[in-house]
């Protein structure tokens, strides 16, 4: 018979580990339509998740520590663009320098903010919302109608993210200068424009996913605590198709995976812990072997474009 608390603890722990990786792979399914790679999602996540955190900490308030987080994802996504958009840099060098950026930038905030330890950076973060009866559903309630503010949000993203790419004017023109960016321009479609607003809601959809780590989830922040998740975001884009249906499946699945290894290591079973710690990226690796090359791209994703 199936064990109904611990069937629900398992939903309950991948809704809570797939939402970060869900708000950084859509917003990075937004830049790669519109042609642009962006590699620099662990970064950006980094970024939102102490900016998240030392604004809630300081203001004491968790509504203006996520604004603040979201103000700093927009902010790098524009300085991203900068360099890939304006001044057509190598998008994968520029996306390993906006991690490396954020490791240090947020390594040395984290210290001159509050010491070594960091003993006193703990908030009680934002608070879940419940939907009533809804939450009430077996299973499924607590999980999906117990979230925050920012679970219900990454998960209402999905239908938006589609909707606006698919059957809008503004995603039609943001899909044309992702697959020919010189046929848009004959359209009157400022190439330009439209890659740098894609890369700012990119850093913007990143650093939420960073904001929900340190405020839904762990309630503090740790020196590189995206832990790798923005390059299992990456991956997330492929194995979901870009497509925005495909990303929230995919994200729940790694989700899932992550997930498993906390219930693992809970039950004791006589296999080494780092067995369980490496699933995620283990899963990582193989639908990356699996999907790579099936999976249509974007004509111009990674190339850069010079305005004629």
């Amino acid at each position: 018979m199936v064990d109904l608390a611990l069937l629900t603890g398992l939903t309950t722990s991948t809704i809570t580990m797939a939402v970060p990786l869900l708000l950084a792979a859509l917003g990075e399914l937004v830049a790669e339509r519109a042609g642009i790679l962006n590699i620099g999602l662990e970064g950006l996540m980094l970024v939102g998740a102490f900016a998240a955190l030392a604004g809630a900490f300081f203001s004491g308030s968790t509504t203006l520590g996520v604004v603040i987080a979201l103000a700093s994802g927009a902010l790098l996504g524009c300085g991203f663009a900068f360099f890939v958009v304006a001044r057509n840099a190598n998008q994968v060098v520029a996306g390993t320098a906006l991690n490396l950026f954020a490791v240090g930038l947020t390594g040395v905030a984290y210290r001159a903010a509050f010491g070594i330890t960091g003993a006193a950076l703990t908030v009680a973060g934002t608070p879940s919302i419940s939907v009533p009866y809804l939450d009430r559903l077996p299973v499924l309630g607590p999980s999906f109608f117990r979230q925050t503010a920012l679970g219900y949000v990454a998960f209402l993203s999905v239908p938006f993210v589609s909707v606006t790419l698919m059957r809008t004017l503004p995603g039609l023109k943001l899909r044309m200068v992702g697959e020919n960016p010189r046929a848009a321009e004959t359209q009157g479609v400022n190439v330009g424009l439209v890659r740098t607003l894609a890369l700012a809601l990119c850093g913007t959809f990143a650093a939420a996913g960073g904001a929900y780590l340190a405020l839904g989830y762990a309630k503090t922040f740790v020196e590189e605590m995206s832990a790798g998740r923005g390059f299992i975001a990456l991956a997330i884009v492929i194995v979901g198709r870009r497509s925005a249906w495909g990303i929230a499946l995919a994200s729940l699945l790694f989700g899932l995976a992550t997930a498993l290894q906390f219930h693992f290591q809970a039950l004791g079973l006589p296999v080494p812990y780092q067995f369980f710690l490496v699933l995620p990226y283990v899963l990582t690796l193989l639908v990356l072997a699996g999907y790579i090359g099936r999976v249509h791209t974007p004509a111009a994703l990674g190339q850069p474009y010079t305005r004629s």
